[in-house]
């Protein structure tokens, strides 16, 4: 039997599902165990060979690959428990990264946050100024060497950044992308003088034009790097002590994964690998039910997130912001919000009720679970509401406490504003829903694209609860709730269903459209580097493919719109259609008429990536048609919609249904993992693979 798992660690649980060749599969989730986030790992395994009714060993011993969603290096930089790093770059621009680009005081905020200038400010440089060093040497835009590189010079700022008390080195020069000769034998340097540091290069992390970014990108990566390398070699050494003998792929936020003896050199591209694998697993989901456009929301214990999957692919970014520095770092486009079941409910001096960011995680957790938390978050509201059952959650496994609940509403919520329980509670649970549809509303919107005409996908352990509600306030007709084994872990389905992907880049600005035999040695390069890598994955692939792509803007204007551009040797008329292509993309995203295009184009950087299909994709199997209606098995008193207050819903257990059952509400049905909440006015219907496909009656609601 082979297998395949997929380990998604949250800040709150850890999840796990696993799948073999057969279609057969099994999910389970445990608590995180902060800050050894890898106990929680191994602890989840063995929950999951009981599922499977084996031992872990033999769960190990035929698993092919693992696939994990780590936190360790996106809350290395969020925390700054980050590696101590030197900085080499050259003559003359040491104060670049203090600089900024002046882009540190609006990159990553809001419009109002981004007027009040009074409050904001940059971010501190990335490396102390007595960490930087300077270095002789000057390659010009064409790649031509000016200045040659000063090797012995060199080699005296390296001991002097290792007596420093540097851990590892960035190496970030002007035009290294177009050349990179003197970055390479840098590395060489360092590695002669201080073998055991760790050394990350512009040219290799971040080959894209602009300085600033650049040196951001690769210094970052250097924070993180060994972090994500010491957290991996003692974890992938358990896990062979243990009878492991396949291969540990990590999760990069660019939606597919890739061998952990790579992952640490390139450890910047996973810091958004736990907020991919719901996307990726909705794009899975996606294309057996037939949907091409879904919005993917996942509301866990600690954030609530949201993603697009248009045209039934992922839609991704080139770049992104973190901590107020701007990174080159391709990724799938999640947004995030401190609001998920985790969230704590709070009051400001002027009395306003807030909810979030702020979480309760995993420890000391929500008031209900008895572990000394005080605040009241959405776990508890959600308990006291009667959506969740006290008896029930995760199965039963874990008791919750509606004394407790209540306890931390009333002091902290109910009697500051002279309300009752159930009206604090009730008050809680609508500004989650309103913040959380607020945000899907500004993710679709902004993309060009109307919630209506998508379907929503809703999942994680707390976001069955309150999707009816932030559904019907976007007017989505239809909602879909992943059931079954991945009801509460459809991110760790995303990570066993996903692919390794690999992505490479080359920046070269030049006017467009430009000599096709350019335009295609470019692509020819890009391929080869990829070849090399996938080879170096040690994995077996059923199918690789690639897909290029060039960022083209308007001359003399900033926004590049990445647009795609087909296989093979493409000739001059072939070339001319990828610039109409790129004006229709432009004015779809800023409006129409937006685009200049009597100023000429300009192509800035080349991009190809490389999807290796790992040879077991884990698919939703049909589950027994229904013999006659649903039964509820118990009635219960829930508060669902604020119009009609509180109502006796009917409840009923999910492993009861079966394809085609339709449940109309008020009504709440059970998962292990999960609960769903439907509001009167909505109906549900499990469909052939055991999803709760759910629709508003607009006359009612």
């Amino acid at each position: 039997m082979a297998y395949v798992i997929g380990i998604d660690i949250g800040g709150t649980f850890t999840d796990a599902f696993v799948a073999d060749e057969t279609g057969r599969v099994a999910a389970t989730k445990t608590p995180s165990t902060p800050p050894d986030f890898a106990e929680g790992f191994l602890t989840v395994l063995d929950d999951l060979a009981g599922a499977l009714g084996i031992g872990t060993a033999d769960l190990l011993a035929d698993t092919n690959y693992i696939v994990h969603g780590t936190t360790s290096t996106l809350n290395a930089l969020i925390t700054g428990d980050v590696a101590t790093v030197g900085f080499l770059t050259t003559r003359g621009h040491a104060d670049s990264i203090a600089i900024m680009n002046l882009e540190g005081r609006y990159a990553g905020l809001g419009s109002d946050q981004v007027q009040d200038m009074v409050r904001t400010n940059k971010p501190a440089p990335l490396v102390p100024r007595e960490l930087i060093r300077e270095i002789d040497e000057r390659v010009d835009y064409e790649g031509r060497v000016l200045v040659p590189l000063d090797e012995e010079g060199a080699r005296v700022v390296i001991r002097e950044l290792v007596a420093e008390g540097a851990q590892a080195i960035a190496v970030s020069l002007l035009w290294s992308f177009v050349n990179p000769a003197h970055e390479r034998r840098i590395g060489e340097l360092i590695r002669d003088e201080a073998p055991e540091l760790y050394v990350a290069l512009s040219s290799d992390v971040s080959p894209r034009i602009r300085e600033y970014a650049r040196s951001a990108t690769t210094i970052m990566n250097t924070q993180v790097g060994p972090r994500l390398r010491d957290y991996l070699r003692p974890l992938e050494a358990e896990l062979h002590s243990r009878g492991f003998a396949g291969s540990l792929l990590v999760m990069q936020g660019s939606g597919g994964c890739v061998d952990s003896s790579d992952a640490p050199s390139r450890a910047i591209t996973t810091i958004g690998s736990v907020l991919t694998g719901g996307v990726v697993g909705c794009t899975r989901l996606a294309e057996q039910l037939g949907h091409r456009n879904v919005i993917s929301t996942d509301m866990g214990g600690t954030t609530f997130l949201a993603g697009l999957v248009i045209g039934g692919e992922p839609v991704a970014t080139t770049s992104t912001v973190l901590n107020q520095y701007s990174l080159n770092v391709p990724m799938v486009d999640v947004h995030t919000l401190g609001a998920g079941g985790g969230a704590i409910a709070w009051l400001d001096p002027g009395r306003n009720l807030h909810v979030g960011p702020r979480s309760a995680g995993a420890r000391p957790g929500p008031a209900c679970y008895g572990e000394g938390g005080t605040e009241p978050t959405v776990t508890d509201v959600d308990l006291l509401l009667g959506i969740v059952n006290p008896d029930n959650f995760l199965g039963g496994r874990k008791k919750l406490s509606k004394d407790l609940a209540a306890e931390a509403v009333r002091t902290r919520i109910a009697e500051p504003l002279g309300l009752s329980v159930d009206e604090a509670a009730a008050a809680v649970y609508a500004i989650q829903n309103a913040q959380t549809a607020d945000l899907v509303r500004q993710v679709v919107v902004t993309s060009g694209q109307d919630p209506r005409d998508f379907v929503l996908y809703a999942f994680g352990g707390a976001g069955p609860m309150h999707c009816a509600s932030y559904a019907a306030d976007l007017e989505i007709g239809q909602v879909i709730v992943p059931l079954g084994p991945t009801a509460a872990v459809f991110s760790a389905y995303g990570l066993a269903a996903s692919d390794i992907v690999l992505t490479e880049e080359l920046s070269s600005p030049s006017n467009f459209p430009l000599p096709a035999d350019e335009f295609n040695a470019a692509f020819t390069h890009l391929r080869k580097e990829l070849e090399a890598r996938l080879t170096a994955q040690r994995l077996r692939f059923s199918e690789v493919t690639y897909r290029n792509e060039v960022d083209l803007r308007y001359t003399m204007q900033l926004a590049e719109v990445p647009t795609p551009v087909p296989a093979g040797e493409l000739d001059e008329a072939e070339l001319e259609k990828i610039g109409l292509a790129f004006g229709e993309l432009y004015e779809r995203r800023y409006g129409k008429g937006s685009g200049f295009a009597e100023a000429g184009l300009q192509l800035i950087t080349y991009r190809t990536r490389a999807v290796g299909e790992l040879p077991i994709r884990p698919l939703l199997t049909e589950i027994p048609v229904a013999g006659g209606p649903a039964r509820p098995n118990g009635h219960r008193r829930v508060f669902l919609d604020a119009r009609r207050g509180w109502q006796q819903a009917d409840i009923y257990d999910y492993r009861d249904l079966a394809s085609g059952h339709e449940i109309t509400g008020p009504a709440i049905v059970e998962a292990p993992t999960t609960t769903v909440a439907i509001p009167e006015g909505c109906a549900g219907r499990v469909d052939r693979l055991g999803n709760l496909v759910m629709r508003y009656n607009r006359s009612e609601s």
